[in-house]
C-alpha cells in the first residue's frame, strides 16, 4: 500500500516542530479525512532556511510534512511557491489514491507560511 519511502519518512519524520520566532506560519486541514497541519518558516535573504511542521493525522500525512519540508529547505520563496502536492507525492514513491489528498497538507501549508511571511513582511515596510 504504501512506498518504502512513505514509511521512511513516517518512521523517521525529518524537520517536525515549531520555530518559536518564525517568519511565517500556515495552518492548514484537510475536510476530506480532518487532517491538520501546521508550517513555520524561517526566511533570511530570500531563502528558506528552516522549516517545521507539526501535524495531527495519518502516516501519509506525517510523511508529506516530512518530504515536503525537506524539499523547500534551503529554496527561494519563489522555487518553494511552486512546489504541488504532485511533486510530493511522487518525491515519496506514489502515495494511495485515497491518502493523495495528505500531499496537498504539506504543500499548502507551505505556501500558506509564505504567503503569511510576505503580508508580515509588507506590513512592516518590506521588513521582518
Amino acid at each position: 500500500m504504501y512506498s518504502e519511502k512513505v514509511i521512511e519518512h513516517f518512521q523517521n519524520p525529518r524537520n517536525v516542530g515549531s520555530i518559536p520566532d518564525y517568519d511565517g506560519m500556515g495552518k492548514v486541514g484537510s475536510e476530506v479525512c480532518g487532517d491538520m497541519m501546521e508550517v513555520y518558516i524561517k526566511v533570511e535573504d530570500g531563502r528558506l532556511v528552516d522549516v517545521k511542521y507539526k501535524t495531527f493525522g495519518c502516516g501519509a500525512a506525517v510523511a508529506s510534512g516530512s518530504m515536503g519540508t525537506e524539499m523547500v529547505k534551503g529554496k527561494t520563496i519563489e522555487e518553494a511557491l511552486r512546489i504541488t502536492d504532485e511533486q510530493v507525492a511522487e518525491a515519496l514513491g506514489g502515495l494511495p489514491p485515497e491518502k493523495m489528498h495528505c500531499s496537498n497538507l504539506a504543500a499548502d501549508g507551505i505556501k500558506a507560511a509564505i504567503r503569511d511571511y510576505l503580508s508580515r513582511r509588507e506590513a512592516r515596510g518590506g521588513e521582518v
